[in-house]
């Protein structure tokens, strides 16, 4: 998100700072769906250290931009103030799409996400891939929540941003699919149809990137701190290897959609404290406990990935979850506090 340092507003200036961006920025930070945000892409890495290691300095070069132009940046899922002037759209023709397309839905309050991408090997891995992680992504949901606040206000939900953005059609979990056939089919029917103008706005929580060879996992709130990034993205990283590898979450759970709806709500609302339906055993589990069980599979896929450093971290997204922090410093100091750590976390 950018900010005006001056009150830790929100500055809808996007357009102006990719025209003025480092040449070393170039086709690494991109225009967003509204003038107050932009998007910062790593290139394709083996490890996830290589892939933080990048962002660290993306994140570098464009605090460097925006401290000639007297703008801030900051990362959460959603800018925790009130809106000081009418939401501004992207200039960009891709965004002047979804603003005729979406209407006034295009004008809400800007929401930032954090994306991962994991290479697979070919479209039936795709697809299995896909349908086996839809089972991980409430817990990745809660971990990631970092959006307490919506125009000021505290609505008692951590992730803000999950509500906000499913206002927009084609969000959310998607159904399983029989195979990549069953897939394309479905995609191809909106796309020949005129529905959408390509497969990108379908806005899933998880889907498939034919183009790249990857699987994006889209359902995590942006994360103030680089070290809660790279956390984060080695559990999805070694998730997908157990799951391709050895099939970890139970066919009961694949399965069962109105339980993943319902769990992904519950962990938009209360994060790391949630507790989701396990429909095995027909009970609630804590999202603590979920973690311990995933962590212990995990582990040996993280080693083969030389990630296990970031994943422990993970751990500190439950013993110190980033919407009690917010929570806290808006109480104690007030919004304009709030924004400024936000600020100064990014930049760190």
């Amino acid at each position: 998100m950018l900010l005006d340092p001056a009150t830790w507003e929100l500055t809808q200036r996007g357009d102006e700072v990719l025209s003025r961006a480092h040449e070393q920025l170039a086709g690494r930070c991109a225009a967003e769906t509204h003038e107050a945000a932009l998007e910062l892409r790593t290139a394709p890495h083996t490890s996830v250290r290589e892939a933080v290691n990048e962002m660290r300095e993306l994140r570098r070069l464009l605090v460097q931009d925006l401290d000639r132009l007297g703008i801030a940046a900051a990362a959460a899922g959603t800018y925790p103030g009130p809106s000081g002037e009418p939401t501004r759209v992207s200039p960009s023709s891709r965004y002047q799409v979804i603003q005729r397309t979406m209407r006034g839905l295009a004008r809400r309050a800007p929401t930032f996400a954090l994306h991962v991408h994991v290479g697979v090997p070919d479209a039936r891995s795709a697809i299995r891939l896909v349908n086996q992680l839809r089972a991980h992504l409430p817990m990745l949901l809660a971990l990631s929540a970092s959006s307490p606040f919506l125009h000021g206000q505290s609505t008692g939900l951590a992730s803000n941003r999950t509500i906000v953005f499913q206002g927009f059609p084609r969000t959310g979990l998607p159904r399983r699919f029989a195979d990549y056939s069953d897939w394309a089919e479905t995609v191809d029917l909106l796309v020949r149809s005129g529905a959408i103008p390509e497969p990108t706005f379908l806005w899933w929580d998880i889907r498939p990137q034919p183009r790249l060879g990857t699987v994006e996992i889209r359902i995590m709130d942006a994360q103030p701190r680089l070290a809660a990034t790279a956390a984060l993205t080695a559990l999805v990283q070694a998730l997908a290897r157990l799951e391709l590898e050895e099939g970890f979450a139970s066919p009961a759970l694949v399965g069962a959609q109105e339980a993943l709806a319902e769990n992904r709500f519950v962990a938009a609302r209360d994060a790391s404290a949630a507790e989701l339906i396990d429909p095995v055993r027909a009970r609630l589990v804590p999202v603590a406990r979920l973690l311990d069980d995933v962590l212990a599979a995990v582990r040996p896929h993280a080693a083969a990935l030389d990630s296990l450093d970031e994943l422990e971290e993970v751990r500190t997204l439950v013993l110190a979850p980033e919407p009690a922090r917010q929570e806290r410093l808006m109480a104690a100091a007030g919004l304009e506090v709030l924004v400024a750590d936000l600020a100064a976390r990014f930049a760190a």
